[in-house]
């Protein structure tokens, strides 16, 4: 699978805008695109006509990068929201939110997505008494992500059981110091923080 090594921040000048991918640095100002907003590359600041094409495709790798899924498993997505009921665009942004690296890090516990897929990599957390360790994993409304018992103790989720909950989505519910969370409902539309323009994706990919 293709991993993406070069500067993350290159990818929010590429985007034109923030995708949050670096944490607590992105609401710094020492923040790289708040110095250099224009694209990377040579030519970037020279680039002004985009295609209808191009603003769909923009929005589609925006999207990617925000979530941090490569290109298959983004068309999975799509095929899969294509054959649910109501609106694709809706059932696809709702697919992305449910996957639990998501969902660990709308609950707090990772910095940014890409920390919060590390953990569930390292297999810190059980879904109904369960070890998961697939990033992808799509939780169901009623499921209970918890960290496993021998890792509470860690110090990384000490610090955790200390933080104030903030901004913690409706759909979610987390109790620091239990470390453990529940999935109240499945997230609609208005759950979704990131500024997506869900029907170009898919008028992309029903061309």
């Amino acid at each position: 699978m293709a991993v993406y090594r070069d500067a993350k921040c290159k990818l929010c000048r590429r985007e034109g805008g923030k995708l949050f991918l670096k944490g607590e640095k992105c609401y710094m100002e020492k923040c790289p695109f708040n110095k250099r907003p224009t694209p990377p590359g040579q030519h970037g600041a020279g680039r002004k006509k985009v295609s209808e094409y191009g603003l769909q495709l923009r929005e589609k790798q925006k999207t990617k990068r925000i979530y941090g899924v490569q290109e298959g498993q983004f068309r999975h997505y799509y095929e899969m929201a294509d054959r649910m009921k109501g609106i694709t665009g809706e059932n696809m942004l709702s697919l992305l939110e449910r996957r639990l690296d998501n969902v660990v890090f709308r609950m707090g516990v990772g910095a940014s997505r890409t920390q919060a897929r590390q953990l569930v990599n390292h297999s810190h957390f059980m879904v109904n008494g369960r070890t998961v360790n697939v990033p992808s994993y799509i939780v169901k409304a009623g499921d209970v992500i918890a960290v496993k018992e021998n890792r509470k103790n860690n110090k990384f989720f000490e610090q955790i059981k200390t933080m104030k909950v903030a901004n913690m989505p409706k759909w979610l519910e987390f109790d620091p110091e239990k470390l453990e969370g529940k999935v109240l409902a499945l997230p609609t539309r208005e759950d979704v923080d990131s500024q997506i323009a869900e029907h170009m994706i898919v008028e992309l990919y029903s061309k």
